[in-house]
């Protein structure tokens, strides 16, 4: 299997370990595999959650050197469970059981443990950078925290993440670093990318949704929660993604490029319409992110969008294949009620913005609503909405209590290297 850039085709081929430990092709552009596999025949859904991604994943590995090591390094990564909120067909994946309440467990972990091999089989260190609007860093902090060979550092923005989210992204210390950045999260983005350009820099690697170690596992839960689906009612489902940097969303179109039963594939998102706004006018224009209540979505230049041009490569192909629609903050804290009210269900803000989209969009009645964070996380918004407390997950609390560290920096990468 070999990966290449998005944007020169024709470069040099790289191996799958070393995507992952590179994070970013050197001409700046994403890993993308130059052929996008079918699911292996080794597929299964016989032995839990955990297995069948590991045999999605297995045919982006073959002849990788991680390529004997995967089956190990999946039944660490993924040791919390994948459930289904069922409701006659209109269900919600619930990723969020993992050490940090958020979907990004699941690549933050497999990327953490995929690095740590690597580099010791190579003997060498590494500096990861991470940009945050929320959830991110969090997820990679505890990923990473005491991982031999790796330093982080995470950047996120001043101001911008919910408190619970502040406390999961500060409360570290040994060979993690965060820093809070004066500006949005498109700034913290742009210094690690100017980071990674600076030929002054070296050793620097990426836990962001452009590292294709983050992409990977997204894109084997999809063939997981659609098979099952499948299974279990005999239909495709309509697959709803909360989106923002768009990691996940193309996570689910490499499963259904790979075969996974999934009948299409609508993108949420939250009031930065860069998406939504290229569907409807024909040109695409990334612009500064808007604060909104869903803050984990608050991107105006979604990165993993030259993956999605990548794999829908003009406006009739992107058009045809893509569906996204935009949610106000007014319609989130409608949504959260709506469904509380409806059946004491609690979500977060990002998955209301599925759940919106479901309501007002999605004809189909099998479809699946991806809930990418466990409501406790976004307190302050939920509780008061809902008129109720929410538990808070015991790892979760956890992190909570440790101290809380953070440089104050500007937006410049240099000041990360003092």
């Amino acid at each position: 299997m070999e990966f290449i850039s998005t944007r020169n085709g024709g470069g040099t081929p790289f191996t799958a370990s070393d995507a992952i430990l590179k994070g970013l092709c050197p001409d700046g552009g994403l890993f993308i595999p130059r052929e996008i596999p079918r699911l292996s025949p080794s597929f299964t859904l016989s032995k839990g959650a955990w297995y069948a991604m590991y045999t999605a994943m297995l045919p982006f590995f073959e002849g990788d050197e991680l390529e004997g090591d995967l089956e190990e390094i999946c039944r660490s990564a993924f040791s919390f469970p994948v459930p289904f909120h069922a409701a006659g067909g209109k269900d919600t994946l619930e990723l969020y059981y993992g050490p940090t309440a958020a979907f990004k467990d699941f690549g933050a972990r497999f990327l953490a443990f995929s690095m740590e091999k690597l580099l010791e089989k190579r003997n060498e260190d590494i500096t990861i950078l991470v940009a945050t609007s929320g959830d991110t860093g969090g997820a990679v902090a505890s990923a990473f925290h005491g991982r031999k060979h790796i330093s982080v550092k995470v950047l996120f923005p001043e101001g911008r993440v919910s408190k619970r989210q502040e406390l999961q992204l500060t409360g570290w210390d040994g060979n993690v670093s965060s820093y809070e950045v004066e500006g949005s999260f498109d700034d913290c983005q742009r210094m690690v990318k100017e980071a990674f350009m600076d030929p002054s820099l070296h050793g620097l690697s990426s836990a962001n949704s452009i590292n294709l170690g983050r992409l990977l596992p997204q894109m084997a839960y999809y063939a997981y929660a659609s098979e099952l689906y499948a299974l279990r009612y005999g239909e495709k489902p309509v697959i709803v993604i909360p989106s923002g940097n768009v990691g996940n969303s193309t996570g689910a179109y490499w499963a259904a490029a790979m075969g996974a039963p999934i009948r299409q594939i609508v993108l949420a998102a939250n009031a930065n319409r860069p998406i939504t706004d290229y569907l409807e006018s024909g040109e695409y224009r990334p612009r500064a992110s808007v604060r909104t209540l869903a803050n984990a979505m608050d991107v105006g230049a979604p990165s993993n969008i030259e993956r999605l041009f990548a794999l829908f490569p003009d406006y009739d192909s992107f058009r045809s294949a893509v569906s996204a629609y935009s949610v106000s903050d007014d319609e989130i804290k409608a949504t959260i009620r709506e469904v509380h009210d409806e059946s004491g269900y609690v979500i977060c803000p990002h998955t209301a913005c599925g759940e919106r989209v479901r309501r007002d969009h999605v004809s189909s009645p099998y479809s699946i609503v991806v809930s990418t964070a466990h409501p406790a996380k976004f307190s302050d918004t939920v509780e008061p909405l809902i008129g109720e407390e929410i538990a808070i997950p015991r790892s979760l609390y956890e992190i909570m209590q440790r101290p809380s560290r953070a440089k104050h920096i500007a937006a410049d990468y240099h000041l990360l290297f003092q």
